[in-house]
């Protein structure tokens, strides 16, 4: 299976100089946990990615002002990202080497026209065992006691 399968398509964006505090509306208006940060010369490019627990750790508790404090400084960089048809497999090497949780999932042009997150992976995994975990319940032969 491929990544742009089950990756998230919601993309939010965001821009470098915009506030922490705009951000975490943004998060919050459009019920995501992650934006992508792209650069003002060329909004199709991704230059870093801010999640919520970026700005709980490297603003909030580094006691900085949420509204005075730009994203770029609280961002995560380099971003990686990966093609919409790479496979799945592929995406959590890319993770596990890159120590990462979040990729960007790019289409043509390399646009970015996902998120693919580690939680997105454990759904898959937890969806594949309860539909073998139901096969082999119904293959069982019925015992009488």
């Amino acid at each position: 299976m491929s990544t742009g399968r089950i990756c998230s398509r919601v993309v939010v964006t965001a821009s470098p100089t915009e506030t922490v505090r705009t951000a975490a509306l943004r998060m919050a208006e459009n019920d995501v946990g992650t934006l992508v940060v792209v650069s003002g010369d060329d909004p199709l490019r991704a230059i870093g990615i801010v999640t919520d627990r970026d700005i709980a750790v490297r603003c909030v508790a580094a006691g900085l002002d949420s509204g005075a404090t730009p994203i770029s400084q609280v961002m995560t960089t380099p971003v990686h990202s990966i093609d919409e048809n790479t496979p799945i497999e592929q995406a959590l090497d890319r993770m596990a080497s890159t120590a990462t949780r979040r990729l960007v999932v790019t289409g043509e042009a390399h646009r970015p026209l996902g998120i693919l997150s580690v939680d997105d992976v454990i759904d898959l995994i937890s969806e594949e065992a309860a539909s073998i975990g139901s096969l082999l319940k119904r293959q069982r032969p019925h015992v009488r006691a």
